[in-house]
Order: structure tokens, then sequence, then C-alpha cells
């Protein structure tokens, strides 16, 4: 979910039921049937202002808020679709390549790579998670989908990804 008009909602939802962060994320605690609540770190984030706050939040967190300040979510925040925008280069360069890296490097690339910073803000995952699927995937004999090496870089196919996330999915809950 994503905060409407950058929190300026939600704060003022806040001031209105008149509490704080540590406040709200004490009535977010009391209103979790798992009695876990929100970190008042985790409400700051996302009802703040500066450097640190969040336009993002997960759909659990956006209800316990709504929930906590007697809102409808809708009045606080939107539902995030996520698009992958197809690029508009066209230059790709051909090159022969003999050994091992010709079978990696003979297929077409896709459209649209991302580096690993854009794929863990796309996968909302760390880069050390990234890394650490590769690493798994390499060691098991096989390569991380969509991975791409572009001359020393690493770059990402984001559909081939999810497509391998969701594969992996099927195969460890079969």
């Amino acid at each position: 979910m994503r905060r409407l008009d950058k929190g300026a909602p939600l704060r003022t939802a806040i001031k209105a039921a008149g509490l704080d962060i540590p406040h709200l994320a004490a009535r977010t605690k009391e209103l979790d049937p798992t009695g876990k609540g929100l970190s008042p770190a985790y409400v700051g984030f996302i009802a703040g202002t500066g450097k640190s706050a969040r336009e993002d939040c997960s759909e659990r967190a956006a209800e316990l808020i709504a929930q906590a300040l007697d809102q409808e979510v809708a009045a606080l925040f939107e539902p995030v679709f996520f698009t992958v925008v197809e690029s508009t280069s066209t230059s790709r360069s051909a090159t022969a390549v003999s050994g091992k890296t010709a079978a990696r490097k003979a297929a077409p690339l896709p459209e649209q790579l991302l580096d690993q910073r854009e794929l863990s803000a796309f996968l909302r995952k760390s880069p050390s998670w990234i890394d650490a699927q590769i690493k798994a995937a390499r060691d098991a004999g096989r390569q991380w989908p969509g991975l791409h090496y572009v001359g020393r870089s690493r770059r990402f196919d984001p559909r081939a990804v999810l497509d391998g996330m969701r594969e992996q999915r099927i195969q460890v809950s079969a």
C-alpha cells in the first residue's frame, strides 16, 4: 500500500485522534489479532516527513493503522500495482563470444534489464537476499532465473525473476 499525498491525510488523522507515534503503535498492538502490532519506528517511517519516511508499507500495516485511527484504509492509503515499463532503447550490441559464456550471451536480451538495486526495490528484498539466491542457485548447478551478465555487471530481467520465484514456490509447496 502507498500512503496518500505523502502521508498528509495520515498525519491529519493521527492528530485528530489525539495520538502520537508511540501511542498509535501501541494501539495497533491492541488491535492486531496476533498481538504483535507495529513498532513505533515502523509507524514513524510510514507517517513521517523526513528522509527516512516511506511511501509504501504492507497491506497489514495499512489496515492496522487505519483501524487504530478509526478510518477507512482507502482514506489513508492506495493499493500499489507494479508494472514493468518497457525500455525505449533500440541499441543492442552483438559480439561473437567463444567458450563457456557463448551460450549465456547467445540469447537475446529482454527489453528492460534492472540492476541489483532496482531489482531489490522492485521485489522489496535486500540486495544481500538476491546475492544469497544467486549463490544458492550456483551451488545447485543452475543459474538464477533472469540473471544476465552485461560486461562485468549483473542485470536482471524482472519478468524472468518473478517467473522463477513462482516456479520455486510451486516446487517447494508440492
